[in-house]
């Protein structure tokens, strides 16, 4: 190999890195602009997070704060979470503007619906938790008292919680997402996976039963959603097969 080809092999690398530092460049500085307009509001974010435990506390209990900087940096954690999530969508277009020129026609198609349904069904997974999940789960953890305990939740702990339940069902609702994608990849098909039904059951409540608290509400109100995603995947699926079997047709 000549000393001019190795030169043209490494122009396109180095193109290709510094187109992908530029989008990532424009993603964080989405992220920031977004935070600089809601570090204000951040006492407040925390406040409408927490709201559905506190609306449930017993008479007479609060949440506490057990380390010195915690009611400083959890509503900043919180609000940094928060513009991440809403500056999803321009993260996403910069994902789609790198990755595009590389895609072939049909390709394209597909990715950039995929791309606008997968933030559309992470934002429904976290809001069917926020207004259907919460209220019921703190509802079952307040109504459990036991002698001698009082019941005061710390605010970064009940952070940490509504974010590990915010992500687990927000991941939940991708399922019509991965059946597509399954299916357009060819790793299966729709009559495969409608076979496997009974094992796809007994899946859901098993992740159901890792990823949320234990009691059998919070179980069951990930499962059936999963469940009826399960089938929204299979509907959309049957209208995607694998590119080289299109080609071959």
């Amino acid at each position: 190999m000549s000393a001019n080809d190795s030169v043209e092999n490494t122009q396109p690398l180095i193109s290709h890195l510094l187109e992908l530092r530029d989008r990532l460049i424009k993603a964080i500085a989405a992220v920031l602009v977004v935070f600089i307009g809601l570090i204000y509001f951040s006492g407040d974010i925390y406040e409408f997070i927490s709201k559905p435990l506190i609306d449930r506390l017993p008479e007479g209990a609060t949440m506490i704060a057990t380390d010195v900087a915690s009611p400083f940096f959890t509503p900043l954690k919180l609000t940094l979470i928060a513009s991440v999530f809403v500056a999803v969508p321009l993260i996403l277009y910069q994902v789609w503007a790198f990755v595009a020129p590389a895609l072939y026609k049909h390709e394209k198609k597909l990715v950039m619906p995929l791309l606008f349904s997968s933030s559309l069904l992470f934002y429904c997974g976290v809001a069917f938790a926020y207004f259907v999940v919460f209220p019921l789960v703190f509802g079952f953890f307040t109504a459990i008292s036991l002698g001698g305990v009082e019941f005061a939740t710390d605010i970064a702990s009940y952070l940490d919680f509504v974010l590990a339940l915010f992500l687990a069902f927000g991941i939940a609702f991708e399922v019509p997402v991965a059946i597509i994608l399954l299916c357009w990849t060819g790793a299966t098909d729709v009559p495969s996976l409608k076979k496997k039904r009974p094992y796809v059951v007994v899946a859901a409540f098993i992740v159901g039963m890792m990823l949320t608290p234990p009691d059998v509400i919070s179980q069951t109100l990930l499962a059936v959603p999963m469940l009826i995603l399960f089938e929204v995947g299979l509907l959309f699926a049957r209208f995607y097969t694998k590119p080289q079997q299109d080609a071959k047709e």
